[in-house]
């Protein structure tokens, strides 16, 4: 189902409710006048998944919205094409064609979605993810590449089901326990991944708490974490990530953040400066290589977007509810 022909806001709306009515209670916001949404069901039994294609959007679940759901479930999503952004327990993460990540839906995420983006999401029933890995622990949050050869058989497999509308229920359930036997290596932790997933997310708080700081740095983390310079690279490395990149992405991201809200007089310079760069023109520089365009440009474009939608939302009738 598409919402193109609505303005922004409304098209974000009927999207939000369809998004609530297949896959549980989400929030969600527009990033710029050019979202777009789709999304199309299918279900057969104990299986229920979604195509969803999105521009321009940013979907979340806080606790508020958790205790509006039955959490009895596992959100597992397939990258389809474009690109998403992933931010759940600390640890932000890209997810690129192909790749996989699997979501507690008890747990508080969000995804942004800047480009246009297409993905395939599948509920998993948390009884039977816990049935098969009742002496293991699950990876969830984590981007698990599409280079998996059981990423790329279930993806395959999820897509063959979602063109068969004659499937019953025990067609669906078969499914199921397929899906999950073709991801069990990919998404089981064991011991020794356990162990590196508490260092990785010890790293990940350390981040997150001294962000602001300009003498941030790989030395400086390992030292506090315990593991050498070269130990913490493996730990990010093992999840596609670099960390002095990792640094400057969330940097520039809580700045991005800022400047779609911050008044127009905000210094830029103070901006940069509070967010751990010393130098605006390299702020300047590195904010237009992630973003496409500089500081000043992309709060401008946001400012003229509230500014478009006030406008509109003065002249929207009100409607007796």
């Amino acid at each position: 189902m598409s919402f193109n022909s609505l303005g922004p806001t409304a098209a974000l709306d009927a999207w939000m409710r369809e998004i609530n009515r297949i896959c549980g209670a989400f929030a969600g916001r527009h990033l710029s006048e050019g979202f777009y949404g789709q999304i199309k069901s299918f279900s057969s039994g104990p299986l229920s998944l979604s195509v969803v294609q999105a521009r321009e959007v940013k979907l979340w679940r806080t606790f508020k919205e958790i205790a509006k759901d039955d959490n009895d479930k596992y959100f597992v999503v397939f990258q389809l094409d474009g690109k998403g952004r992933l931010e759940m327990g600390g640890c932000a993460s890209e997810l690129n064609r192909g790749d996989m990540v699997i979501i507690d839906a008890s747990s508080p995420f969000s995804a942004s979605y800047e480009a246009t983006s297409r993905m395939i999401s599948v509920i998993l029933p948390r009884r039977d993810v816990e049935q098969r890995f009742r002496n293991t622990r699950v990876r969830c949050g984590e981007v698990i590449s599409a280079k998996s050869p059981g990423v790329r058989l279930a993806l395959q497999l999820i897509q063959y089901a979602a063109t068969q509308p004659d499937m019953d229920a025990r067609d669906g359930e078969a499914t199921l326990e397929a899906l999950l036997v073709l991801l069990s290596p990919a998404i089981e932790v064991h011991e020794e991944q356990d162990s590196r997933e508490r260092l990785f997310q010890k790293a990940i708080a350390y981040i997150d708490t001294h962000i602001h700081e300009v003498d941030l740095c790989p030395e400086l983390i390992g030292r506090q974490i315990g593991v050498s310079v070269r130990g913490l690279y493996r730990l990010f490395a093992r999840r596609g990530l670099m960390v002095s990149q990792h640094i400057k992405c969330h940097r520039l991201d809580r700045c991005a953040e800022i400047l779609r809200r911050a008044p127009a007089g905000r210094s830029l310079s103070a901006l940069s400066s509070e967010w751990g760069f010393g130098d605006y023109s390299y702020f300047s520089a590195a904010f237009k290589a992630r973003f496409g365009i500089s500081p000043r440009e992309y709060r401008k474009s946001y400012s003229c977007s509230d500014a478009n939608h006030r406008k509109t939302a003065i002249k929207l009738p009100i409607q007796a509810g």
